[in-house]
């Protein structure tokens, strides 16, 4: 038996930014049916993984190029909008495009619809840094990338 995916696996990028389709699954929801307000973080989450995958860049193999020190990137600050209740069995497209990339952070915006209806609507800062914590540069290859996409 042949499968064929409309999405890869990964998601795509398109013209308003990265796009990643998911399934809302029981496990989604709460007793009333609807996705359950904290379940959003893992579809968003996923949504900005998977935009920085297909940019090319590895988090699991950053690294500061100047002192070779393992880079990581952090959640600084989250504003969501919660318009609208996603269901079981929903197909939801979460967006996600990079409004600013400079100095230790990234500003990403992030849109989880339901076919052209507005779920969820968020701004998340994400901040570079390093194994002790401390805050550094996005390294210049990786600004390239956001920026350009």
């Amino acid at each position: 038996m042949t499968t064929s995916f409309e999405f890869p696996l990964s998601g795509r990028m398109t013209e308003q930014g990265h796009q990643l389709v998911q399934r809302v699954y029981y496990e989604d929801t709460d007793f009333s049916g609807v996705v359950y307000h904290a379940r959003y973080l893992h579809f968003l989450e996923r949504g900005r993984t998977d935009f920085i995958r297909c940019l090319g860049i590895e988090q699991s193999k950053l690294a500061n190029p100047e002192e070779g020190e393992a880079l990581v990137f952090v959640v600084h600050r989250m504003e969501i909008d919660f318009k609208s209740p996603a269901r079981m069995d929903d197909i939801l497209s979460i967006t996600t495009r990079c409004e600013k990339a400079e100095g230790v952070k990234m500003i990403l915006q992030q849109e989880i619809r339901r076919d052209a209806t507005l779920l969820i609507a968020a701004r998340v800062i994400i901040a570079c840094i390093n194994g002790n914590g401390r805050p550094r540069r996005l390294p210049a290859d990786v600004v390239s990338a956001l920026v350009e996409n």
